[in-house]
């Protein structure tokens, strides 16, 4: 199991990220939660919740002893699909075009706390 302080805690049955098999990452999807406070990030400003997010995330890889280049799949889920351009604005400053990981993308009918945006990834460490 994978827990660090800079990302926000469970609040349900789950762990921020899991170890397995030595080398594979598994996080589970981070919301825009402050760490700090357990407030949300940016009500209804799905850039400002993508940057959080994204913090959120690399602490939790941080803490798994990864990095962005390590991540080879995330999963982005968006409220609203017309937000897309704006979330992958912030997004794509995190990675590489040409290394970038795997992504798939889809509008949720609803996410935690009614946020815009909620990303999960898988990584893979070098051994």
């Amino acid at each position: 199991m994978i827990q660090t302080p800079q990302a926000p805690a469970p609040v349900g049955p789950y762990n921020q990220a899991i170890r397995a098999s030595g080398t594979m990452v598994f996080c589970s999807g981070q919301i825009a939660l402050n760490p700090s406070t357990g407030e949300i990030v940016g009500q209804g400003d799905v850039a400002k919740q993508t940057e959080q997010v994204m913090q959120n995330l690399e602490a939790v890889l941080t803490a798994a002893g990864a990095n962005w280049q390590d991540v080879v799949k995330t999963t982005v889920f968006l409220a609203d699909m017309n937000d897309f351009a704006t979330m992958n604005g912030v997004y794509s400053r995190y990675f590489d075009e040409a290394t970038a990981p795997a992504r798939a993308c889809v509008q949720a009918a609803r996410l935690p706390k009614d946020v815009r945006v909620e990303i999960e990834c898988i990584a893979v460490l070098n051994p």
